[in-house]
């Protein structure tokens, strides 16, 4: 339990030591959830969001403006995103960020997945939500320049969310005032 994430070896004890204090069904429910998990629940086909069907219920949503996508670092985000209730386009998750630091690069991400579905979809806008960190921002870069040739209107949040501060952790309100204000992207380059 100490390789999850959040979780030390102090926390990892408490919990093995209140599991040995069940009864062996509740263990067995609680392991048997873990490995339904694994099961059940994997990548929406469309957008890298986790999805217990192929494709997610915001893909299948007729109510949602197919014109626009969301990008974002993970699914914390689109979930963050989700409950200012500001936003009513399609997402695409990364499931991370550029990080050459941690090695992880753009055949990591879920970037060329992005590419694909804007050549394929109806997609006329990018909002481009990812957190205003340095890897945040260069990956916001590297996605900007590998579709700068499309006809697409590449947008970015406008920056009531500090710079250095990860989105999932931006108030509703700010974060949904930044949706709603969004500007274009190249605006962010002459910072």
């Amino acid at each position: 339990m100490a390789s999850l994430p959040g979780v030390g070896k102090r926390t990892a004890l408490r919990l093995v030591l209140h599991m040995l204090k069940q009864n062996p069904e509740q263990v067995y429910a609680f392991a048997n959830s873990f490995k339904e998990l694994t099961e059940k629940i994997s990548y929406c086909e469309r957008c890298k969001n986790i999805s217990e069907t192929k494709v997610c219920s915001i893909c299948t949503s007729p109510r949602r403006d197919e014109s626009k996508v969301c990008v974002v670092e993970d699914v914390r985000d689109l979930m963050a995103v989700e409950q200012t209730s500001s936003y009513n386009g399609l997402y695409h998750v990364l499931n991370g960020v550029i990080s050459p630091i941690d090695g992880i690069g753009p055949d990591d991400l879920f970037i060329s997945d992005l590419i694909v579905r804007l050549e394929q979809e109806p997609i006329k806008e990018v909002i481009l939500a990812l957190s205003t960190t340095m890897e945040g921002e260069t990956t916001n870069f590297y996605i900007y320049r590998k579709i700068s040739h499309m006809e697409l209107e590449v947008t970015t949040l406008s920056r009531g969310v500090a710079v250095g501060d990860q989105l999932q952790y931006a108030d509703e309100i700010t974060l949904g005032r930044s949706i709603q204000n969004r500007l274009p992207f190249e605006a962010s380059l002459a910072r």
